[in-house]
């Protein structure tokens, strides 16, 4: 995966030179303002529709093959997280090259084409919904990478190549389903979950640690550079047995494996001692959920913990996480303003925080009240990306109170 350069000066701005924001539109300025804002709303919106789904108050959609486990898992998958892994690296990318990623109309164009998706998805027949949906990856990365190759920005291609699987993902989901096969289309789902996993591995990895010493000076981390490859090694190795539905003495052992490698990595960052610091420990927690379900992995490879538990301890428990904490930090750099957490964000990370928690640990606790730990998880989930919704929409939608460009 790719090196990725982060100053001091981008992880400790000063503080805002003024308070509001500036007058003015700049939604389309860089691709994080529509992007994350159009995820966070999606977020909210596609697990409160799930919820009524499983409640009986609201129908199957009419595509998708009418299956609402099916809709379900693609969007969360291929809408959601999707469009926030673009948003960061059209973002980044231009940081990381000094070239243009999409903006204006090209970024809005982007914007509707995910959001036809969305509807398509919902609504329209297969082949409608394999064009609408289907081209927004593939030209996403088209522009990521011509972003790469005009810098000569070799040290991220990886990052542009993990977008084009990720595109090419989706279109054997779109194939299956047209095919009318909803199980080869939902294994295709946890193909594409696999894919912000290894992310969150690789790049968390690289940064987290970063971010904690410079922001508590004389910190005391243990990094130990012998587990990086180990790590991504056996995380690649239990990923892909996963996606590949291999046998309970293969799946168990792998994953077990990189769920202990990467406890002795949490364990040795020590996240638990970095004080009051919401935007730091929620970053910490999101790549503590990435042991959790890796051995949850190997329990239900065994069978001792039901289908599903550790799908979500990495949906809801690393991806969710990760993203929450991503979408507030980067917004708020890139919006000229401090790396604090605020009481909007506070909020917001707990209420995720505990539609993990309800999602993965509560139907352990008690099977029999499974229903009751969703529905739960949901009120959260709905609660926490609204309220970021609500909160960021004006900074989002306005120019930096830096009055620098982006």
């Amino acid at each position: 995966m790719a090196h990725i350069t982060v100053t001091r000066a981008e992880l400790h701005r000063p503080s805002e030179p003024q308070p509001q924001a500036s007058a003015g539109w700049a939604l389309f300025a860089l691709g994080f303002r529509p992007f994350y804002l159009c995820g966070a709303v999606f977020a909210a919106l596609a697990v409160a529709v799930w919820a009524g789904q499983l409640a009986g108050l609201l129908p199957a959609p009419a595509g998708s093959m009418g299956v609402a486990l099916l809709w379900h898992a693609h969007e969360m998958v291929f809408g959601f997280a999707a469009v926030i892994v673009v948003g960061f690296l059209f973002t980044a990318g231009r940081t990381w090259t000094g070239v243009d990623t999409p903006a204006g109309g090209a970024l809005a164009a982007l914007t509707g084409l995910w959001i036809a998706g969305r509807i398509a998805m919902w609504a329209a027949t297969a082949p409608w919904a394999a064009l609408l949906d289907g081209l927004f990856l593939p030209l996403a990365a088209l522009a990521f990478t011509r972003v790469l190759v005009r810098a000569g920005n070799r040290r991220n291609y990886p990052l542009a190549l993990a977008l084009w699987v990720y595109a090419a993902i989706n279109f054997a989901y779109h194939f299956y389903a047209w095919q009318g096969d909803a199980a080869l289309a939902l294994q295709a789902c946890v193909a594409g979950l696999a894919l912000p996993v290894l992310f969150v591995t690789v790049i968390g990895a690289r940064v987290l640690p970063m971010f904690t010493t410079n922001a508590v000076p004389g910190f005391r981390l243990k990094n130990d550079p012998r587990l990086g490859k180990p790590i991504v090694a056996a995380t690649v190795a239990a990923l892909l047995a996963w996606v590949l539905h291999a046998p309970a003495w293969l799946m168990a052992p792998l994953a077990a494996i990189a769920g202990v490698l990467l406890a002795l990595r949490v364990a040795g960052w020590r996240g638990y001692a970095v004080g009051n610091r919401p935007i730091l420990w929620i970053l910490h927690l999101a790549y503590a959920w990435l042991p959790a379900g890796f051995l949850l992995l190997a329990a239900g490879a065994l069978g001792w913990v039901a289908p599903g538990v550790a799908e979500h301890a990495f949906a809801v428990g690393v991806v969710g996480t990760a993203i929450i904490a991503m979408i507030t930090r980067t917004a708020l750099g890139h919006t000229g303003r401090r790396l604090i957490a605020g009481r909007a964000e506070v909020w917001a990370y707990w209420l995720i925080v505990a539609a993990a928690v309800l999602r993965v640990i509560g139907p352990l606790l008690w099977p029999a009240g499974y229903l009751h730990w969703v529905y739960g998880a949901a009120v959260c989930w709905v609660a926490g990306f609204a309220l970021y919704a609500l909160t960021y929409a004006p900074r989002l939608a306005r120019p930096r109170v830096d009055g620098k460009p982006g």
